[in-house]
């Protein structure tokens, strides 16, 4: 299916050519989908009873969108409900069953347990490299907060020992956290890390850089750096 169409029938789409409609078209065009798909299909939940799981092609582009926004698994969600073009890119309509957090949860996980995710950033960073759109100059360190319900729990029953509670400013969050490189001059990612939520941004800090920077940027008034 072809994300950037008309999905929300009745609804008039704005078609002014914003930053992030000419960020996702171009996506559209050079990420390799279907190279992309075929990698994780087999891993992905067959329909046994109750509601057929989503399409991977969706779910891959919802997590693309979490990636290149940096948004939360809750924020993703609501985010399908308030902007149609996200979902015109993940292919959904509105008024249909739209992936909840849980859901994008768990995709998020089949990505890890399978470790996917690594083969997916680097099969698509190199694509963008070899189209000139990846220069790899600079980078910019950050790390972001994925939250997560407090009733998680693994297959045993028991907290997921990858998610943690920790403090930012004065409110408590319990998730994970992305730790992430972006390239300075696009402003694309190309290394994500996932740890507990708890772990210190300047822990990761290195591991989020390539090797062929010239210029690295952090915010230094964060804590841990």
């Amino acid at each position: 299916m072809n994300g950037m169409q008309q999905t929300d029938l009745g609804l008039s789409l704005s078609t002014k050519r914003t930053r992030k409609r000419e960020f996702l078209a171009q996506m559209e065009q050079v990420v390799p989908w279907t190279d992309l798909v075929d990698l994780v299909a087999p891993y992905a939940p067959q329909r046994k009873t109750g509601r057929p799981p989503f399409d991977v092609l969706t779910m891959l582009r919802i997590h693309f969108m979490q990636q290149w926004f940096t948004l939360s698994d809750p924020a993703m969600e609501e985010a399908l409900h308030d902007v149609p073009l996200f979902r015109e890119f993940a292919g959904l309509t509105m008024g249909r069953r739209l992936p909840d957090e849980t859901t994008i949860l768990r995709f998020r996980h089949l990505l890890e347990q399978h470790k996917l995710s690594d083969q997916i950033l680097a099969t698509v960073n190199d694509l963008l490299q070899r189209k000139g759109l990846l220069l790899k100059t600079g980078t910019v360190v950050d790390a972001t907060l994925i939250a997560a319900p407090s009733s998680t729990k693994n297959k045993t029953g028991e907290r997921d020992p990858e998610m943690h509670q920790t403090k930012k400013g004065n409110q408590w969050y319990f998730g994970m956290k992305a730790h992430i490189g972006v390239d300075v001059h696009s402003g694309l990612v190309h290394t994500v890390r996932g740890t507990a939520a708890n772990v210190n941004d300047v822990v990761e800090g290195n591991s989020l850089l390539h090797g062929q920077e010239t210029e690295v940027f952090a915010d230094l008034n964060r804590p841990g750096f």
